[in-house]
């Protein structure tokens, strides 16, 4: 299959196996035949687009990503996850990977649309469910999913797939930002910080102004559901997002509470400046708390 299957999408195996179910017994050479070629179908996408999730196929060779430490800004990727998927932890631990290279912002946003299914997610929200809705209506999917990474706000692919993720990522920081943002500690108090963005051309309907508080890692034990007994290592796990405001063109200035996120153990912040609520992003900046307290 191209994606891997989620609570909220359906596969052609599934969907011919309520078929079958549904049909009376004089259609049942019909619904096994419908099978048939639901398998297929599921047969010949994952070969040609999934070979991540047949084993031996992942490529596991190192991320190749030097060239962007230079980058104008850093290119934002996250992850939509969960603990409670079983496609997650080869995406997990890729964003791992991700959160450690200079010239990128990479986050994981854990959904809540797995919970229900034994494990619940401490770290999910629905706030981020709702994240990934707003960038399937933007780049026109069908369907969210998980792993999902969405690259810049212009591009999605199977968190997994490290050969399209680092494609995708290069061509990203080829682009010029269309705002500079700053995000550094110091302003109206000791343990602040101050988020600056610049005069510039913004599109005519702004640009949403949002800022991301998340933690430098998490070691969770799963007790139950798809990876029970499993031990599960995620980074740059987003525990606060939020907007600040919208930018249309003109210099602006926010304030931000440093010291709060810090009690609070957060390891890092970011601000994404994105054209309308989830399309492309025009700029963004990070901030490591740990080495500003």
């Amino acid at each position: 299959m191209g994606q891997p299957a989620s609570p909220e999408r359906d596969s052609p195996v599934s969907a011919a196996i309520r078929n079958v179910a549904a049909m009376g017994r004089t259609s049942i050479a019909i619904g096994v035949a419908a099978l048939a070629v639901g398998l297929a179908a599921w047969a010949g996408q994952a070969v040609t687009q999934s070979s991540s999730f047949l084993p031996g196929f992942e490529d596991e060779t190192p991320l190749q990503l030097a060239e962007i430490a230079g980058a104008e800004r850093p290119v934002v990727v996250e992850l939509f996850t969960s603990q409670g998927c079983s496609s997650c932890p080869p995406a997990d631990a890729l964003l791992d990977e991700l959160a450690d290279q200079p010239g990128l912002l990479a986050l994981s946003f854990h959904v809540d649309y797995w919970d229900y299914i034994g494990w619940k997610d401490p770290f999910a929200s629905a706030e981020y469910t709702q994240r990934q809705r707003d960038y399937a209506r933007t780049l026109g999917l069908r369907y969210v999913y998980t792993p999902q990474i969405v690259v810049d706000g212009r591009k999605d692919l199977v968190g997994s797939h490290r050969r399209a993720v680092e494609t995708a990522i290069k061509e990203a920081a080829k682009r010029k930002p269309t705002v500079e943002v700053k995000l550094v500690p110091g302003g109206a108090s000791q343990n602040g910080g101050t988020i600056t963005l610049s005069a510039g051309d913004a599109p005519a309907e702004g640009a949403a102004v949002y800022l991301v508080m998340f933690d430098d890692d998490h070691e969770t034990d799963v007790a139950r559901g798809e990876n029970g007994g499993r031990s599960i290592h995620n980074a740059n796990v987003v525990r606060e997002y939020r907007k600040l405001g919208t930018w249309t063109g003109e210099a602006m200035e926010f304030a931000i509470d440093m010291d709060a996120a810090r009690s609070e153990g957060r390891g890092g912040c970011a601000v994404i400046v994105q054209a309308g609520t989830t399309g492309p992003v025009l700029g963004a900046a990070i901030l490591d708390l740990d080495s500003t307290s």
